[in-house]
């Protein structure tokens, strides 16, 4: 069985924004896949289904971005999962909107969700960095307010093509072949320009 983890804030305010696109990618892999109904187990939302030939548990901690790693925690110790049977989909700043990047380990780049379940775990979890751009170089100020901001108008149509593409794609990330991932997503994405 493999973890998969869509970070974000809960609640119907946070529903758009950037922050929360880890939600927004683990809702519609349960929908592409055809998962069972979100549930509440772990202070999380799960649903269970299979990607290709793989078991896969998707969650959506309930516990605000700064406290995931405890939901994080409880779903791998009750399934008696390693951190190899982690990924995580989170935002990343320091990617270009809408581009996908996977990667073991690695920095947190003041990632609060990120943070949490480095401190529970140890930095060596997989990572799905869905790039949301930086709002300005040497601008700290506005970071926060972009991070949780809604996604505009304009950017849902890209957004949804990404999120689709993730989707379609997955099978390649269950198997274990980010690379292969990472370029099929960019292709569908490319194609959808």
């Amino acid at each position: 069985m493999q973890l998969w983890v869509g970070l974000g804030n809960p609640g119907a305010k946070y529903s758009l924004h950037r922050h929360n696109v880890g939600f927004m990618a683990a809702d519609i892999i349960a929908e592409v896949h055809d998962f069972g109904p979100w549930q509440k187990k772990f202070r999380s939302l799960i649903a269970e289904g299979r990607i290709g030939r793989h078991r896969v548990l998707l969650l959506k901690p309930q516990t605000f971005m700064n406290d995931s790693g405890d939901a994080v925690q409880q779903a791998l110790r009750f399934y008696k999962l390693d951190e190899e049977a982690l990924t995580v989909f989170h935002d990343e700043l320091d990617l270009a909107p809408f581009k996908v990047k996977v990667r073991v380990g690695g920095g947190l780049a003041g990632h609060n969700g990120l943070r949490s379940i480095d401190a529970s775990l140890g930095p060596e979890f997989r990572r799905v960095r869905i790039g949301i751009g930086h709002p300005g170089p040497g601008r700290k100020d506005l970071v926060t307010p972009h991070v949780l901001g809604n996604y505009a108008k304009i950017e849902m149509e890209p957004l949804s093509d990404m999120l689709a593409a993730i989707a379609a794609e997955a099978e390649w990330l269950a198997d274990g072949d980010d690379a292969r991932f990472m370029s099929e997503v960019a292709l569908r994405m490319q194609q959808s320009e």
